[in-house]
């Protein structure tokens, strides 16, 4: 046999062998049995789904900052500190406003009538946010909208640095019937909704897109419009126009648990009541659903040196001091 001929031999047979070791290879996984792993797959890297406790830590501080806020805003309340409260409306409008540009808003309502709410693992610090709302309104009323909305917060900051001489005073039976101004809005923005699920329209009754600095020539010009009027009429936004505060309102006005404290004498006394620049005080009685928490009247009440009730609480000590001596 020649060379050549030797080679293809060998080549061959080389080719044979590796044929029949390839069907062997064959035959041996098709016979592995079912449910066995396949030592020659690679299976796919399942990524675990984080837990609630790693969305919190992704969250920590947004969470944080919402939490170190709320507390300003309560010691502040609590405490009836003015100067606190004033340092907590300028947080609210960087905050609240500026910085995470978040309010609870119309929509919010609308969401929470359908059942389409943000993520809740995703959205942690909001629910913190909206559970925070809705705790202080059910305990002490529209504490949200004296204290925490950048808005409000804003048009109250307005009417602080506005001389008074500016502002106009709304005779009080005006004053009551466009009260029902924002319950009007509340409930036409509510029924337009579920007739046509359109929710865009939210941004010409609530001006809390501000923060954005995004919007039309359009709202633009209506946002101009309602400051300017703000400083004539003092928050007017809130007391007049508001659906979240009517909604608010008609919440706090049912279930409103610590109550503003209130004197015997003040049956009598209207001092309270031409104290407060919400027209939250009708008749001597505190109306609940238009009341802010703003703190005024509380601060009043428990003045020795103005509230009429300590004033005759000392004359009767002193009349009762006098009577008690010996002739």
């Amino acid at each position: 046999m020649t060379l050549g001929g030797r080679r293809v031999l060998t080549l061959g047979t080389a080719g044979l062998r590796l044929l029949l070791l390839c069907f062997l290879l064959t035959g041996i996984t098709s016979a592995q049995p079912a449910g066995e792993d396949d030592p020659w797959s690679f299976e796919d890297e399942v990524e675990a789904t984080p837990n609630l406790l790693e969305h919190a830590s992704e969250q920590a501080l947004d969470i944080g900052l919402f939490l170190a806020f709320a507390t300003l805003a309560m010691v502040s309340f609590l405490r009836k500190s003015v100067p606190l409260k004033y340092v907590t409306l300028v947080v609210s409008v960087l905050y609240m406003g500026a910085y995470k540009s978040q309010l609870i808003s119309v929509v919010n309502i609308f969401g929470t009538l359908t059942g389409n709410l943000p993520p809740f693992v995703y959205s942690l610090a909001w629910y913190a946010f909206a559970i925070f709302t809705v705790v202080t309104t059910l305990l002490w009323g529209r504490l949200y909208c004296g204290r925490i909305c950048a808005f409000g917060a804003l048009t109250q900051l307005i009417d602080a640095i506005v001389p008074k001489r500016f502002q106009i005073e709304v005779p009080a039976v005006l004053e009551r019937r466009a009260g029902y101004v924002k319950y009007g809005i509340l409930f036409g923005a509510i029924a337009y909704y579920f007739a046509t699920s359109e929710i865009a329209f939210y941004r010409y009754i609530e001006p809390f897109w501000l923060f954005t600095f995004d919007a039309t020539p359009v709202l633009w010009t209506m946002l101009g419009v309602l400051l300017v009027a703000s400083i004539f009429i003092r928050n007017l936004y809130c007391r007049f126009l508001c659906p979240l505060g009517a909604a608010l309102g008609l919440v706090s006005s049912v279930t409103t648990v610590f109550k503003i404290k209130r004197w015997s004498e003040c049956s009598q006394c209207a001092l309270c009541e031409k104290t407060c620049e919400w027209g939250a005080i009708r008749k001597r009685q505190i109306i609940k659903s238009e009341c802010v928490r703003c703190d005024d009247c509380e601060i009043l009440w428990a003045d020795k040196s103005r509230c009429p009730h300590w004033l005759l609480e000392l004359k009767r000590r002193v009349s009762g001091a006098v009577a008690g001596k010996p002739a």
